[in-house]
């Protein structure tokens, strides 16, 4: 596996394998990877040869007051996982190189960024929209692979693909939980036994709310406040936003039609996690992903 940090080489070896005709893959992480992430890359290498991941910590997506300074950085562990899976390349750019002295261009995706994720955060996904692009821009990958676990970023990157005319594919892979549910994340480092434990309350406060769409519950405050009364039983969990939108256009919904999410932001202790789940309405069945 090829370790590339600058930005010019990892341009040269991108041309090359466009010039050899490469259907080349790509998968966007900020390290720290767990099974989430080598999810991605073992469903990047059933359609595409070769694969970059990329491994930066993107100061742009971090607010004065978030985790950036400790957020979990272990790239030798990184590097490791990855040779073991067999990607190609590892492109681990620092952050001066990404945005150089004089760098003042950012992307904004409306609409879709000043809610939910981008009300608790603002900035946020001006930030995560900029490195984004700039990595398609960089790696220039037919498809690109993200998690549905972060729903709205997924959304915006979709959005953003297509309204800028690019020519990657996104595609969206399912969330992968630890044996008790809880969504794979990085910042599960950050909790203690007791926070580990109490964070398992986002996924049965979304188990809930499948069980409840499958006995046929349409009515979408009824099942935030039936999430709302699961997590407020848990002394440890304090939600930021428990809501149920639309999956193209994230507004609320008053009744589940269509594609809904149901997204939930909680903060266990000190540590913000978010978790959600999917329903699609296939004829006369719902059909929910959690």
């Amino acid at each position: 596996m090829e370790t590339i940090h600058t930005i010019e080489w990892m341009k040269q070896v991108a041309r090359a394998w466009r010039t050899e005709g490469c259907l080349v893959g790509f998968v966007p992480t900020m390290g720290a990877l767990h099974e989430g992430h080598l999810s991605l890359v073992r469903a990047a290498q059933k359609q595409t040869r070769p694969l970059v991941v990329s491994v930066f910590v993107n100061p742009k997506q971090f607010g004065p007051q978030e985790d950036f300074e400790k957020y979990p950085r272990q790239i030798e562990a990184d590097r490791a996982l990855l040779e073991q899976l067999g990607v190609d390349c590892l492109f681990a750019p620092v952050a001066r190189e990404m945005y150089p002295d004089g760098f003042r261009t950012h992307v904004s995706v409306e609409g879709l960024s000043d809610r939910l994720e981008g009300r608790a955060r603002p900035g946020h996904f001006r930030g995560v929209a900029t490195v984004v692009l700039k990595l398609l821009e960089i790696v220039q990958p037919r498809f690109a692979y993200l998690g549905r676990k972060d729903a709205q970023q997924a959304r915006i990157i979709r959005q953003m693909v297509a309204d800028l005319n690019l020519d990657t594919e996104i595609v969206v892979c399912p969330i992968v939980r630890e044996p008790d549910g809880l969504a794979m994340s990085s910042r599960n480092a950050y909790l203690t036994a007791k926070e580990r434990q109490a964070a398992t309350v986002l996924y049965r406060a979304l188990d809930a709310a499948r069980r409840e769409i499958e006995s046929g519950e349409r009515d979408a405050a009824r099942l935030v406040a039936r999430m709302r009364q699961i997590i407020g039983a848990e002394p440890l969990a304090s939600p930021d936003y428990i809501e149920i939108v639309d999956a193209e256009t994230l507004e609320p919904v008053v009744g589940l039609r269509g594609r809904c999410l149901a997204l939930l932001a909680v903060f266990v202790g000190a540590t913000r996690l978010i978790d959600n789940l999917l329903v699609e309405q296939r004829d006369d069945e719902c059909v929910v992903s959690l």
